[in-house]
């Protein structure tokens, strides 16, 4: 079947997009200005500029409170998904600036939006849904650029679970011939995107590993009473000892053994979650730096046994590359690499690829607004388990366009 493509990208080898990004670590919004060429596969993404706008305390409390409850009442919901459009509006301006561009040289913007709840599966007669805030019409009509927004809803009504929503872009920027590759994204919530060696696009499958860096800053906000909100370079852990009760038993969550394709977030491993950890390292007589060491080789042993159970099976991974923010955090890498190693996987960061950790989601949500505005699918059926690939996110155009 012939699929609608918006007809000024549809000509063009040469396009340039922006992304924004922002994730369940609710730190702010990190920007990339993009410069895609080439059709199909041979797609290539040129980095122009790179920017992150932190949340103001105030529209981060607001987001945190969105996030607590089923119940979030829609006179929270509307003027916060009003108002964040407004925020990422700013970001998208300031990051065509950094680049040296005027919007009118921007092609379009993709914006993943802020998820406040996300469900992938119904539950006691209620449909799946997923909420991400953040206006994209607002974002339209603020910089004059056409905008792709609510990407993950496409994939839901196709019977997918709305995520991960990266693994297409990766497959086209990362994929080898010659060895299989790992991508593992440490952002509030860990996910991995598997590349096999000589793989399709249909062939690749992806998932999310468990907690990445919400557990850690979760501990780090409660025991500070918010004086910091993340664990630096992993300091704090690197002063304590995991403890490997605690640990084990942490790890018996069902959603580690759980099979792919699946997807979590902060309804599963969120602030009751975290407000419990501590309570049991209380009880356990831990120091904080012990609770902290030990939330950090949740997610490096959470990581590893997702490896070991649902990859290792099917291939051998040569190389693990690490992007988000946990790739900053050196403790957590340093269990990551010394849990990989006997399973003979070596791990990267996307900085010693040359790449940026920070940026590369946000890169991801330029291209994927590239397929969409080319009426390329971009869903991965094998990752989010949808019946058929699904062309996503909805489009809104700036006043006067014609």
């Amino acid at each position: 079947m012939m699929r609608p493509a918006f007809f000024p990208l549809a000509e063009r080898d040469s396009r340039i997009l922006v992304g924004l990004m922002s994730g369940t670590s609710v730190d702010g919004i990190d920007a990339a200005a993009v410069r895609v060429k080439g059709r199909g596969e041979a797609v290539t993404a040129e980095p122009l500029a790179f920017f992150t706008t932190p949340y103001t305390p105030a529209v981060r409390a607001r987001i945190l409170e969105a996030c607590r409850s089923d119940r979030t009442p829609v006179c929270l919901l509307g003027p916060l998904h009003m108002e964040l459009g407004e925020v990422y509006a700013r970001a998208a301006l300031e990051v065509i600036r950094l680049a040296g561009l005027s919007p009118g040289q921007v092609d379009a913007i993709g914006s993943h939006g802020q998820t406040v709840w996300h469900r992938p599966v119904s539950e006691d007669g209620r449909a799946a849904f997923t909420v991400q805030l953040g206006d994209g019409n607002v974002i339209a009509q603020r910089t004059g650029i056409p905008c792709v927004s609510d990407f993950r809803t496409a994939d839901l009504a196709a019977g997918g679970q709305g995520a991960p929503l990266v693994p297409f872009t990766e497959y086209l920027l990362y994929r080898s011939q010659n060895e299989g590759v790992l991508l593992q994204n440490i952002g509030g919530i860990g996910n991995v995107t598997v590349l096999a060696a000589g793989c399709r696009a249909q062939d690749v499958t992806a998932f999310d590993t468990g907690p990445g860096n919400m557990v850690i800053d979760g501990l780090m906000e409660r025991l500070t009473r918010g004086r910091q909100r993340m664990d630096e370079s992993g300091r704090v852990a690197a002063c304590g000892h995991v403890c490997e009760p605690l640990l084990q038993k942490l790890m018996q969550h069902p959603y580690f053994k759980q099979p792919a394709p699946k997807t979590t977030g902060r309804e599963m491993f969120g602030r009751a979650y975290v407000e419990a950890l501590e309570a049991q390292g209380r009880a356990m007589g831990l120091t904080d730096a012990d609770m902290v060491a030990t939330a950090t080789m949740l997610t490096a042993r959470s990581i590893a046994q997702a490896v070991q159970d649902f990859i290792l099976p099917r291939m051998q991974p040569a190389r693990m590359v690490v992007g988000g923010g946990g790739s900053h955090n050196g403790t957590l890498l340093a269990m990551l690499a010394q849990a990989l190693e006997p399973m003979g996987v070596r791990v990267y960061t996307q900085e010693q690829l040359g790449a940026s950790s920070d940026a590369k989601e946000a890169v991801a949500f330029a291209l994927l607004a590239d397929c969409t505005l080319r009426g390329v699918p971009a869903a991965v059926p094998s990752a989010t388990g949808a019946r058929y690939s699904a062309v996503l996110g909805k489009l809104s155009f700036p006043g006067g366009l014609v």
